[in-house]
């Protein structure tokens, strides 16, 4: 398959390179020519120590050499930059193709998903017909996928056969690639799930141990379904991979980015100088004020989510906080 890589963050360059392994051929395009330049020519990513880009694996500075004539388009830019992106690429895309998204979001203005926004911006500037549009998401950090450890993810989309292609394309001796229907329910759980991780940390921060973490993921995987259900969303999906799995890991890991930013805030750093001292984009923080807005659409109670955004945009005191979530209304568990 002739594969596009839109972006050259430590994800989307995992991918690349581990297509590019399974003999892909892959070209990489950063909006930051910088990026390209280095990345070609140092074969490595700052951020991912220890990992070769494969010789094979090409760059370009050229937003349509990394979009005409591919199988498949694999969007991995940060949610803030999707909308963008997609914009410019537009214009390049082709009858048939698939558009393949791994950027966990969701946007402010207009509560939209990632695909959302893409099938929004191609209708505005593409005249392509029959793309497909898949969400790739799961428990997947990029460190990990760029050493070969064994990992998971979900292939979503409506179209089973564009699910099922893939499927195949991604999955190898490494990925193991499973399919899902229920898009939205992926997508929302891929952007909720960071939200939960960055409370996770703001508890670690302040000190609380596994008994805080472990209600913290548990009662976080329970508001996000609840909001899922709401929305139409199948409940299987929250069991799964893009549910509770990447919830699991992007709420335990050291490699996380929400969850390292969650335990500078617990120690008493603002938000701001915390998202600098990560030095890469934190989507919990990015998805808190959608998931605010989703939960007054569908009348919906997020009290950890509402907690998070106090602590984030009002200045709430983090340990008054947990008092206040500790202390609400009594409640049956089932």
């Amino acid at each position: 398959m002739k594969i596009g890589v839109i972006g050259a963050g430590t994800w989307g360059v995992a991918l690349a390179r581990m297509l590019t392994n399974s003999n892909h051929d892959v070209i990489i395009w950063s909006a930051i020519e910088s990026e390209i330049d280095e990345l070609s020519n140092n074969r490595e990513h700052k951020n991912l120590p220890g990992m070769v880009i494969p010789e094979a694996t090409k760059f370009t500075k050229i937003l349509e050499k990394a979009v005409t004539g591919m199988d498949i388009v694999l969007m991995a830019v940060p949610s803030p930059y999707v909308r963008g992106t997609t914009a410019k690429l537009a214009p390049f895309v082709t009858d048939g193709q698939i558009i393949v998204d791994v950027a966990k979001g969701i946007e402010k203005e207009t509560l939209f998903t990632m695909t959302d926004i893409i099938r929004d911006e191609l209708a505005k500037s593409s005249s392509a017909k029959n793309v497909k549009l898949v969400a790739l998401s799961g428990p997947t950090h990029a460190e990990e996928v760029a050493k070969d450890l064994p990992t998971t993810i979900v292939s979503a989309c409506e179209d089973q056969k564009a699910a099922l292609v893939v499927q195949d394309v991604f999955m190898n001796t490494c990925m193991r690639v499973y399919t899902n229907s229920d898009v939205l329910g992926v997508e929302l759980c891929g952007a909720m799930k960071n939200i939960i991780a960055l409370a996770t940390g703001i508890s670690s921060g302040l000190g609380y141990g596994d008994n805080t973490k472990a209600a913290l993921i548990t009662r976080g995987i329970a508001e996000i379904k609840r909001l899922g259900l709401k929305m139409g969303c199948e409940n299987d999906t929250f069991a799964g991979l893009a549910g509770i799995g990447d919830l699991i890991v992007t709420a335990t890991s050291e490699h996380s980015r929400n969850n390292r930013c969650g335990k500078l805030i617990g120690k008493g750093l603002s938000p701001d100088d915390a998202i600098k001292e990560v030095g890469m984009v934190v989507e919990g923080i990015n998805a808190l004020p959608a998931a605010i807005s989703l939960a007054k659409k569908y009348e919906v109670e997020l009290p950890i989510t509402e907690t998070a955004y106090d602590i984030v945009f009002n200045g709430a005191d983090p340990k008054t906080a947990v008092i206040k979530l500790m202390t609400r209304d009594k409640k049956a568990e089932i």
